[in-house]
């Protein structure tokens, strides 16, 4: 379905129907809007934004990638949910004309349907891999595109290096629903690739006594948002994303940043292209309150692969960070916008 400045055609789909609702819902001028937290972190629960904040954090966006009235944005994430409806946003406030498809591996497929073309894109790293699976059909519309962004969910070693084939600029997004999306950035791939994000202009931020992010701006209607990301401030602009307070694990009374550990085995699995999800996650143990565990998605590994990745823990982050227990299941639980939802996962086993 394509949404043009002024014309709004007739859904032929309930996800179309939704889509169209909340565009006329805007259009007619509503003031406020309730949408879901993700739940990644936690229970998801309502959050009502203003449409003061939803227009400041769309014209933030126009302005940081150059977007004009009549460049061409693909909608390709869940409109339940701020990611999908700030695409939304931004296309009415922006004047851009809407590619909306319903969620799917590879948007790309509806895209070289439609023949269409595209200028800005935001995607979940589930679907930048299955797209690059089949390099020879989705680059010709990704290399065009003036900025394509990724979020909803780290992105790891063996993706950053798929995206150096992408000839159009690739941000990490960093944000949630109560920054009304994205408020830093950071470049993926060519020669200005990085691991720190950029926080974008007019947003004010600090730590707090955890070396916490807390953020306001004019999406956050200038109240603070504080965070339980922990980082590492580069100088005034700049930071590096750590982990998340919430999930450090306390093995014997270290404490284990597991964020910190996943780094060290995805370069580990990137040498050996194996392409297995996987996350490390602090389970109850008698001994040290917490041990390190691994979490490995529809495969097994033999004992030789386990032990070079323990190897390389220990080198880098010593014997506490080891994981010390590899447990292999066949299909990741995920929550309602695509993440590996780690505490149910962890809470479903029994030892």
């Amino acid at each position: 379905m394509r949404i043009a400045p002024g014309n709004l055609p007739d859904p032929q789909t309930d996800y179309e129907a939704k889509s169209i609702a909340f565009c006329r819902a805007w259009i007619s001028g509503q003031t406020e809007f309730t949408l879901s937290t993700s739940g990644s972190t936690g229970t998801p629960k309502p959050i009502r934004l203003t449409r003061r904040q939803m227009v400041a954090s769309a014209r933030l966006t126009g302005h940081t990638f150059g977007l004009k009235p009549g460049d061409r944005a693909l909608v390709c994430l869940h409109v339940d949910y701020i990611a999908g409806i700030m695409m939304l946003v931004r296309g009415l406030e922006l004047g851009l004309i809407l590619t909306i498809i319903e969620p799917a591996s590879n948007p790309i497929d509806a895209v070289l349907a439609e023949n269409e073309s595209i200028d800005f894109a935001a995607f979940v790293p589930l679907q930048l891999h299955t797209m690059l699976d089949a390099a020879s059909e989705s680059l010709p519309v990704l290399n065009q595109m003036k900025a394509i962004l990724v979020g909803g969910a780290a992105v790891d070693h063996a993706l950053a290096e798929r995206l150096q084939a992408i000839e159009a600029p690739v941000f990490s997004t960093y944000g949630m629903t109560e920054t009304v999306s994205h408020i830093a950035v950071r470049r993926l791939n060519g020669p200005n690739r990085t691991d720190v994000f950029r926080m974008l202009p007019g947003v004010e931020w600090g730590l707090d006594e955890r070396n916490c992010l807390f953020i306001k701006a004019a999406a956050t209607d200038f109240a603070v948002v504080q965070t339980n990301d922990v980082v590492e401030v580069i100088d005034s602009f700049h930071f590096r994303l750590v982990g998340r307070a919430d999930s450090i694990i306390n093995s014997g009374g270290v404490k284990v940043q597991p964020e910190l550990v996943e780094k060290i085995i995805s370069k580990v699995l990137m040498k050996e292209a194996i392409p297995s999800r996987f996350f490390v996650y602090g389970l109850p143990d008698e001994r040290l309150g917490q041990q390190v565990a691994l979490f490995v998605e529809q495969t097994t590994w033999d004992e030789n692969r386990i032990e070079q990745l323990k190897i390389a823990v220990r080198a880098e982050m010593g014997p506490y960070a080891v994981p010390r227990k590899v447990i292999f299941l066949p299909v990741f639980a995920e929550t309602p916008t695509g993440k590996i939802d780690k505490k149910a996962i962890a809470s479903q086993l029994r030892f």
